[in-house]
């Protein structure tokens, strides 16, 4: 009885000649909402995005279908009507679909989307309810798909988040200024000198030993990728991907990152102040609450939809700026410069190993002229400060594209290049602590920064395990799988 109600609702629609506006438009928006919610919604966890999106993609779209209508249907315009809805139904669709792939305008599209929704308004304007129809449902399988991941997001703990001592109360005993400067995707030495990158880097390592820096030998990081990895970084715990609540990212990463963690409550219980200089405005792309005292980027400078990329912004003159003021205050920075990076993400976009590492190189002299430039200008200024340069993870050379970490491998090369993550430190006094032996992957790099300022070793007794972990979709089951093990060893452990 059911069905046949709903069969009957159906062909009512589709055969009087209503326009009805007010659907139009919602079934336009309402799909393209659900599919950037559904591929992003690390980045779109907010009610200021939910508002947005509502906005832009319903209401806007409701009063505007609903005006050109009654316009063109009393008025000189009456005998083009018929195309009104059709053609903005349409049009709207296809737009708001291009701009939610994309994450922007591309213009030759939208000039194709543009023609695609006249041809298709004058041609096969008595088809357009079915196409609403077929709008509506693809909503419902939106809605279906969607659904488990805000479960999912509703339920999930952060009880990993809590430490297991009381590091959080450390008192420094030491207070030099920190730089924490992170090169994205700069790989180790151990790893630049072998075949999969085989690189020149001696005169950027000369550079750092006559800087006084120590390097460290094999250091990696324990997920491949910016997110994941700075918030186990920051949170000095592993996350694990949530258990694989989160399909590519620890949930909350940007928040955990930039708003609060223990790190940064850390220096500001001990009276610093904190410092964020990113060139671009990834780690903020979700618009999160900055937790940093300064930074050189605003969440106005963040859209509503993007990738965070763009043109890089200067930190240097921001730096130096910073440098000069509130000297009588200790200072944390945490600098951001997004070069070297890793390969192309997408199969399309490749140019092949070879050239992925060819064009890595090219990144990497890149990075090496910024990290000069940061470094020179710290030296001069605060010369026996303690200055860390530290990795988010690899740079991917070896592979053709950054996708194909989530299918399994067990070839040492390539697992390496994922993890493997620069690590040199210049200690105040070029006195490092002799418990830097530890120093192995990023989960306990500030763990054992703050045993060297508190000047007690005791927390170095709930060190995270040294492990580097993925996850594998094309493996049963899929989820999250340990790809190396506490004493460095390849393996492939489901956890």
């Amino acid at each position: 009885m059911a069905a046949k109600k709903k069969q009957s609702l159906i062909h009512t629609f589709i055969s009087n000649n209503k326009q009805y506006p007010i659907i139009a438009a919602i079934s336009a928006g309402l799909y393209p909402i659900l599919f950037y919610f559904t591929n992003n919604y690390t980045i779109v966890n907010t009610w200021s995005h939910v508002g947005f999106f509502v906005l832009y993609f319903l209401v806007l779209p409701i009063v505007l279908f609903v005006i050109l209508n009654y316009i063109f249907k009393f008025s000189v315009l009456k005998r083009f009507h018929k195309y009104v809805i059709p053609f903005l139904n349409i049009f709207a669709f296809l737009m708001f679909m291009m701009v939610c792939y994309y994450a922007g305008i591309k213009y030759k599209i939208a000039a194709l989307c543009f023609l695609t929704a006249i041809i298709f308004s004058v041609f096969f304007y008595k088809f357009f309810k079915k196409i609403i129809i077929i709008q509506l449902i693809l909503a419902s399988i939106g809605i279906y798909t969607l659904t488990p991941r805000l479960v999912k997001l509703y339920n999930h703990s952060d009880e990993w988040t809590s430490q297991i001592d009381n590091v959080l109360d450390v008192e420094f005993k030491r207070k030099p200024n920190v730089y924490f400067i992170q090169p994205d995707g700069y790989a180790n030495f151990s790893e630049l000198r072998k075949e999969t990158y085989n690189i020149d880097y001696s005169e950027f390592e000369s550079f750092l030993i006559k800087e006084d820096f120590k390097y460290y030998e094999g250091f990696r990081s324990n997920y491949p990728s910016t997110l994941s990895s700075n918030s186990a970084t920051f949170m000095m715990k592993h996350h694990y991907y949530n258990n694989g609540t989160s399909i590519s990212e620890s949930l909350n990463a940007r928040n955990i990152i930039i708003t609060e963690n223990a790190v940064l409550s850390i220096f500001k219980n001990n009276n610093y102040k904190t410092y964020f200089l990113a060139e671009l405005p990834y780690l903020i792309l979700n618009k999160p609450k900055i937790g940093y005292d300064e930074s050189n980027f605003s969440l106005n400078d963040v859209s509503y939809i993007g990738t965070g990329l763009g043109e890089r912004q200067d930190i240097i003159n921001p730096l130096k700026k910073y440098l000069n003021e509130d000297n009588e205050k200790s200072k944390f920075f945490f600098i951001e410069i997004f070069n070297p990076g890793h390969i192309h993400g997408r199969k399309v976009d490749s140019e092949g190993v070879e050239g992925e590492r060819k064009l890595w190189i090219e990144s990497l002299n890149n990075a090496n002229e910024r990290l000069y430039d940061v470094i020179t200008l710290i030296k001069e200024k605060d010369p026996n400060s303690l200055i860390v340069i530290m990795a988010d993870h690899g740079g991917f050379v070896g592979m053709e594209n950054t996708y194909q970490i989530y299918n399994k491998t067990q070839n040492k090369d390539i697992i390496n290049s994922i993890f493997t993550s620069t690590l040199a430190i210049h200690w105040p006094n070029n006195d490092a602590p002799n418990y830097d032996t530890s120093l192995k992957s990023a989960v306990n790099v500030f763990r054992i920064l703050f045993s060297y300022l508190g000047n007690d070793e005791s927390y170095l007794q709930n060190l995270q395990p040294d492990e580097s972990f993925v996850i594998l979709n094309d493996v049963d089951p899929k989820g999250v799988y340990m790809y190396i093990d506490q004493s460095g060893e390849i393996t492939l452990k489901k956890q």
